[in-house]
């Protein structure tokens, strides 16, 4: 059978579709799994070696079109089910599978704080998905992949580096899922570790604010590295601190532990770090959520631009001690 995957974006919410890759490929032998998403998602799927052939939009779903309708695939698996996605489920005519988006409940959730949600999360739902061709969960978790030249070298890291390190993702694609600078500040300060910051380019900045605190012990790799190479530090790191963003489920697939820590958006929506059984089950520390469960809480799916109601509590009373002692529990276990 031929497949087409639909996920347009975006970091995180690809790799929590990449157990169906993997299952589809594995358990429908002879299958061909071809993969649509956004070109500036690119480097996230790639190095994907359960993906066959790959198609990407970009602002081109006239021509997108066109190129699909001559592959005449069996099934069309829209794992992002929006508009684009439906235009172009509709325009190929294959059979179409697509997941159970929770827009109503999430709606009544963020909007009213009415608590609808099925607590099934989303890597369960995408799996869902092709239930129908006979895929069952096969409990392995997410993959990531990285190429050897994205392998990020000892020798460019600091040397006090190079024995190990606690990895914090300080990015965040909206303000409210991020700690303020000076939160941060006091999470590195007690961690007694030494510290890489990841992110992009544009949390340089930050990264520099934060690095202040302690300059011997903090590095700050924003901006240093790219996406694929920033996932590599992610794997070497012995704990990863994040936000709600992409490198917290790169860090799952990786099998790193790691401490979540929310604002804007909730576990409650169903998308907190997700591992294989094997390794959820086995006897050490997994993950852990750090979330005040305001009233407020949470205040959107993918969080906003400042917060709704100006006081930002979710963020700002944040239990550093609580942080740092969790870490301190992970690296002494």
């Amino acid at each position: 059978m031929k497949f087409l995957i639909i996920r347009f974006s975006s970091i995180g919410d690809i790799v929590l579709t990449t157990p169906v890759i993997r299952c589809l490929k594995q358990q429908l032998p002879g299958s061909t799994i071809h993969f649509l998403t956004k070109r500036n998602f690119k480097a996230v799927t790639e190095h994907n070696h359960y993906i066959d052939k790959f198609f990407y939009y970009d602002n081109n779903l006239k021509e997108l079109k066109q190129e699909l309708k001559k592959e005449n695939y069996d099934y069309v698996i829209d794992l992002h089910k929006n508009f684009r996605s439906y235009l172009l489920r509709f325009s190929l005519g294959a059979k179409t599978l697509s997941y159970h988006k929770e827009s109503i409940r999430k709606f009544l959730l963020t909007k009213f704080h009415i608590d609808f949600m099925v607590r099934r999360h989303i890597v369960l739902r995408n799996l869902d998905t092709v239930k129908p061709v006979g895929v069952e969960n096969d409990g392995k978790g997410l993959d990531y992949f990285i190429d050897d030249k994205d392998v990020v070298s000892f020798n460019d890291l600091p040397s006090t580096h190079a024995n190990g390190f606690v990895g914090i993702v300080i990015g965040a694609s909206y303000f409210t899922k991020k700690l303020p600078v000076y939160k941060l500040q006091e999470v590195v300060k007690k961690i007694n570790e030494p510290v890489i910051l990841i992110g992009g380019k544009e949390d340089e900045a930050e990264g520099d604010e934060i690095a202040s605190a302690d300059r011997l012990k903090v590095y700050n790799a924003c901006g240093k590295f790219r996406l694929n190479q920033s996932a590599d530090l992610v794997r070497k790191a012995k704990l990863v601190i994040s936000h709600d963003t992409g490198l917290l489920y790169i860090a799952c697939a990786f099998n790193r532990p790691t401490i979540a820590i929310w604002g804007g958006t909730s576990p409650k929506l169903d998308v907190e770090s997700y591992y294989g059984n094997e390794y959820s089950t086995a006897n050490h520390f997994t993950y852990k959520n750090f979330v005040l469960d305001l009233s407020c809480q949470p205040c959107s799916n993918f969080g906003t631009a400042k917060c709704p109601l100006g006081h930002f509590k979710c963020m700002h009373l944040q239990d550093v001690n609580a942080i740092a002692a969790t870490v301190r529990e992970v690296i002494q276990s």
